[in-house]
Order: structure tokens, then sequence, then C-alpha cells
């Protein structure tokens, strides 16, 4: 029986994962793979977390990739500098290589791509979006007779055990954050997670391949949900929506739009029962029409079980001589046949909460410069009254331009009747 080895980077939390998967289903994975699959060398600069063979183990990670009888290097030390550089190198160097690097890929994975399909050698990163589910497979390989026409996805599981948790509770953001760290579900520093770095990093792979053009990633829109207030979740509801952070790419007449922020979505979409660390994707497709993938995108285990399943894959193609299907990567950039839509075109429905001094003639100051920017109301919800104090006024709004609303809240926000900074949030859905 043929004997594939590995060449592992990185023993941490995914690493050790991926090593004990490898050497607990050793048995399991030769049978399916028809070849033996061993681990031959191991880099980590650490105490491994798990029993592993010493002799296996070296701090030099060039010593993995250098080695004749490596046949794949899987990366998993995390991080766009040192990684690039040992991914370019494996590569170079004629390795079939796997990942689940997302950041990496997201800002530097056309030169990856690219050097992938010169050499000739299978790049695997299903781990590097929403951990074990298959989602990466599914959108280059499962659909690929569609024309995507949307996808929006739950891929951060920080975000959505934060919004789920203030949604029960009614809890500010900054307690919640607290509470997700301490149960290790936010990191120290946040900001990747609240901030929408994280998703937009996996929108930028699937709508890459989705659309095969690699979009660069300073063209994502990003806001993240430090500003949801519990207030917002509330009257979320009354209205019958929910607040996700959504990583949203649309495809319109040769327009491809790609944004990650804050989005109301009707209590009944697919995505609005999605909650806790899960991450959800729903697709749209010409030909398949909706579907839904979700589970958990994040964790040891869950993401070194698809790492694994694309050393397996790789394996497969070794094993039986099939070429690597580079025609798979989005080697090709922006605007070959397609064009990035700019945030100021995009269109959407409004959440809107105005806090002003409760006083006649507010509403009918507040719709008046939203009719000057063609901005219709579709709902109203006013609050209480307050003598020398500001009330909220919630609308929702019928379809408009991204441009026309900000100019809209720019007014707004100057208005003398209004106390602070309009609240906005953008809405999904099929508009009743």
């Amino acid at each position: 029986m043929k004997t594939i080895s590995i060449g592992v980077l990185g023993m941490g939390t995914i690493g050790s994962g991926v090593v004990k998967l490898l050497q607990d289903h050793a048995a399991l994975l030769d049978r399916r793979v028809g070849a033996r699959l061993r681990i031959r060398k191991i880099a980590e600069i650490g105490t491994p977390r798990i029993p592993v063979d010493g002799k296996l183990l070296t701090t030099n990670a060039m010593e993995v990739i250098n080695d004749p009888e490596v046949d794949i290097v899987v990366e998993l030390i995390g991080g766009t500098t040192t990684a690039r550089t040992l991914c370019l190198e494996a590569v170079n160097k004629g390795k079939h290589l796997v990942t689940a690097n997302k950041a990496l890929l997201a800002e530097h994975g056309l030169e990856i791509y690219q050097a992938a399909a010169a050499k000739r050698v299978d790049l695997g990163f299903e781990a590097s979006v929403c951990g074990a589910i298959p989602i990466i497979r599914s959108v280059r390989e499962g659909l690929v007779a569609n024309q995507i026409q949307s996808i929006m996805g739950i891929v951060n599981g920080t975000t959505n055990y934060i919004l789920t948790k203030m949604s029960e509770t009614g809890q500010p953001f900054a307690d919640v954050l607290a509470e997700a760290q301490t149960r290790g579900y936010a990191e120290a520093d946040p900001t990747l997670d609240v901030g929408g770095l994280d998703a937009a990093h996996k929108l930028q792979i699937l709508a890459s391949l989705a659309y095969n053009a690699y979009i660069r990633f300073s063209d994502i829109y990003i806001e993240g949900i430090q500003r949801i207030e519990a207030t917002d979740i509330a009257f979320g509801r009354e209205l019958g929506y929910r607040i996700k952070l959504l990583a949203i790419a649309k495809e319109e007449s040769g327009e491809l739009e790609v944004r990650v922020h804050p989005t109301m979505i009707p209590e009944g979409h697919l995505l609005a029962s999605v909650g806790g660390v899960y991450n959800a994707v729903h697709i749209r497709g010409d030909s398949a029409g909706s579907l839904m993938f979700s589970g958990r995108g994040a964790g040891q285990m869950p993401t070194a079980s698809s790492v694994v399943a694309d050393i397996v894959e790789i394996a497969h193609n070794i094993v039986f001589h099939r070429p690597s299907r580079v025609s798979l990567l989005p080697t090709g950039t922006m605007g070959e046949g397609i064009a990035l839509k700019p945030m100021e075109r995009i269109r959407s429905r409004y959440y809107l909460r105005v806090m002003a001094v409760d006083k006649p003639g507010v509403l009918s100051m507040v719709s008046g410069v939203l009719g000057d920017h063609h901005i219709s109301i579709a709902s109203v919800i006013q609050k209480g009254r307050a003598e020398q104090a500001a009330v909220p006024v919630v609308m929702l709004t019928h379809e408009a331009t991204e441009g026309d609303m900000q100019k809209a809240l720019r007014r707004i926000n100057h208005l003398e009747v209004v106390a602070q900074e309009t609240v906005c949030i953008r809405v999904e859905g099929a508009e009743e």
C-alpha cells in the first residue's frame, strides 16, 4: 500500500486537533484513501499539547517543506507574514498545500492561488470558512452549474453569540462581550470578531470562489456590531425582525456588491433562527434555488475535521493520479465580466431610530428630509412622551440607495430637534 506523507506546520489548537484525528482515525482513513496517511514531520516551537513521537518534531518549518518525502504540507500557524512565506515556499517546491488560514487567503490569496496553478499542485482550504460546514466544496463544486445570485452568511460565532444573548436577555453589548470572553467565545482582543473583519475575510474567500474573480479585501465594506444596542434589538423584534451580523454578496446585471454589517432580517428567514455560536450560510443559485448550510463554524475538532477532509481529497488525487483542479481557484482579478458595485449605489431598506425632542412636527421634519432624498417610510413606532427629554422615533423605510440614505442622515442629525446620532441598520429580506 502506498504511503502519503504529511508535514504539519503548527501544533496549536487546530494543529493538535488535526494530528489527533490523523492518529486516532488512522485505520479508517487508510481504508477510505486506499493508502497509508502518515505524519512525517511536525514543526512546532512550543511543547506539544497532545502526545506525539518526538522523532516527528522539529522547530524548523523549512525542514518540513524541504523534506523530499513530504507530499502534503498543512499550514496551521496563522498570521499573514510567516505563513505567507511558508505557503509559497511549499507550493513552489511542488508540495500540495492545505491551510485553514482565512486572513492569509483573504489578503494574499491571489499570489498563492496563482502559484498553485503554475505548479499544478492541489490547494485545500475548506477549514478557512465556517469550520466543519463544507461550504467551500459546495460553492466551487456542488454549485458549479449555477450562477450564484446571492450569498448571505452568519460566519462569525462570537458576534452571533453576542447578538443572540443580547436578544434573549436585554443586556448591553459590553456586558455580553465580557461574558463571551469569560466563556472563551471571544478573544481578549475581540476586534477582529466584533469589528466584522473575521466575517469579511470569510466573505472574501466565498465570494471570490462563487463569482470566479479575486476580490480585493480592501474593497469589502465592513461595519461591526459595537454600536448595536439592546433597544434596537427590542424594536426590531416589535417590527418582526432579528439583528444578525451578515456577510453579503449579491450579483445583478454584471455588478457585484460585497459587504459585512449588522442586518435586520425577517423572523421567518432561515438565518433568523440560527443562534449562539453557530454559523449558517444561505445561498441562492439560478438553478438550485435557495440552499442553507449550518453547523459549528469554529472550534478545535470541527475545524480539524475540515482540514483532514482536504488532506484526504488530495491524497485521493495522488493515489489515482488525478491532476490538480486549478480551474476551481479564483486566479483572475475583478473586472473580467463582473465589476464591483460601489457601496453608495447598493439598494436596501433601512431601520432608523431617531432620538428627538418630543414636540409637534418632529416626524414631519424627519420624513420631509427623507422625502427630499427619495426615501419613503414603510412603518413608524413612536414611544411615550417625556418633557425635556428625547424619545425614540423608529422608522422602517422602503428600498433606497445607500448614498441617498447617508445624505439624509447627515441632514437629520443636524436638525435642532434631534438629540443624538441616528441609529441606522440595513434591512434584508422580502419587503412586505
